[in-house]
């Protein structure tokens, strides 16, 4: 029995394993929980270890690939084509490792420590961002049943609320007032555990060359920056700066068939953490750049004529993760093209 590819469905306890030939032949059907997988890897000859990118993948890929063994990462959404007939873990093993033989599939890299890590980070502080947003939502519902209307705004809303909560207003009941005061303790711990991540995201971006290189580009600030290294690394999964903004989901999706082309709207696949990141970013940027004498600027100018601002701001979006990956594949730093006036 020689296994070439060996494919594994993770799951939290037991992992199913399928083991294919050179041929295509499943010869290995088996099931064992994590630590004997590794056990049992450390007596396979070097093959390849197919295994959905998802929770755990990136720790049992560095564990196996410490035996030699060529560690590929797939996506779930392309590994869900090869799954036949009905769907259980070893079906899903089985397909996992058919995935892997395909030449045109695109794999994950696996992550460092140091990279999940600063993922990590970034993900416990939009949860913490979308706690505080539920949180105020909250409060702005309570006044709002009781008379209270507060103008649109995070800030505004906070200055009304300081406001009602030192003098407050009729319709509102002691009690009512009581849990208020708490939810604003509530809002005042979570600013100042998001601040204290925010100062994190500062420090590590300036301490590393490949942040300190994107944050040169307008509209990409410390959190997009560092997202964006912790997410790709050097961008060496993509083989053009477009895969990236395909990735991130910044282009139109395609309807094309017959030969006639048609591009609806932007997909909205990949990281969507990322993607708002770096819409956000051209948001901030796109007027102080449309401005300048520079080759970005006339080009934004001309897109502002004929299309939508929110498209601008898409497009715009696109061209920053474009010139993103370039640095990060050629560890330049940005610098803007002046245009000469005829």
């Amino acid at each position: 029995m020689t296994i070439t590819i060996l494919g594994i469905d993770l799951g939290k306890n037991i992992c199913s394993l399928v083991g294919m030939d050179v041929t295509g032949k499943v010869v290995l059907r088996r099931r064992m929980r994590r630590q004997t997988v590794i056990r049992f890897a450390t007596n396979l000859p070097e093959c390849v270890v197919a295994m959905e990118a998802c929770c755990g993948a990136h720790h049992l890929g560095h564990a196996l690939a410490a035996f030699g063994h060529t560690v590929r990462l797939i996506s779930p959404e392309y590994v869900r084509p090869y799954v036949k007939a009905q769907k259980n873990d070893d079906r899903d093993a089985e397909a996992i490792a058919e995935a892997a033989t395909r030449p045109t599939m695109r794999f994950v890299e696996l992550k460092r420590e140091d990279q999940l890590d600063l993922q990590t980070l970034h993900r416990a502080r939009e949860r913490l961002v979308r706690t505080r947003t539920r949180l105020i939502n909250q409060m702005r519902a309570i006044l709002l049943e009781r008379g209270h209307v507060y103008a649109k705004g995070r800030r505004k809303f906070e200055i009304g609320v300081d406001a009602f909560l030192e003098a407050p207003g009729m319709n509102v009941g002691e009690r009512i007032c009581e849990l208020l005061a708490d939810m604003r303790s509530e809002w005042r711990e979570l600013d100042r555990r998001i601040t204290r991540l925010d100062r994190e995201f500062v420090e590590r971006a300036r301490s590393d060359a490949s942040t300190q290189r994107l944050l040169t580009i307008p509209g990409v600030g410390a959190l997009t920056a560092t997202a964006l290294v912790a997410s790709i690394d050097d961008g060496s999964t993509f083989a053009e700066a477009r895969d990236l903004a395909a990735w991130l989901g910044l282009v139109p999706r395609q309807r094309t068939t017959g030969g006639k082309p048609r591009l609806l709207g932007i997909s909205r696949r990949g990281n969507i953490y990322l993607r708002q990141l770096f819409i956000h970013g051209a948001r901030a940027a796109l007027q102080s750049l449309s401005k300048a004498d520079t080759a970005l600027a006339e080009w934004l100018r001309n897109l502002l004529a004929r299309a939508h601002y929110n498209v601008a701001v898409v497009a715009l979006a696109a061209k920053l993760a474009r010139i993103a990956w370039a640095m990060l594949r050629r560890g330049k730093p940005f610098r803007q093209v002046v245009t000469v006036a005829a």
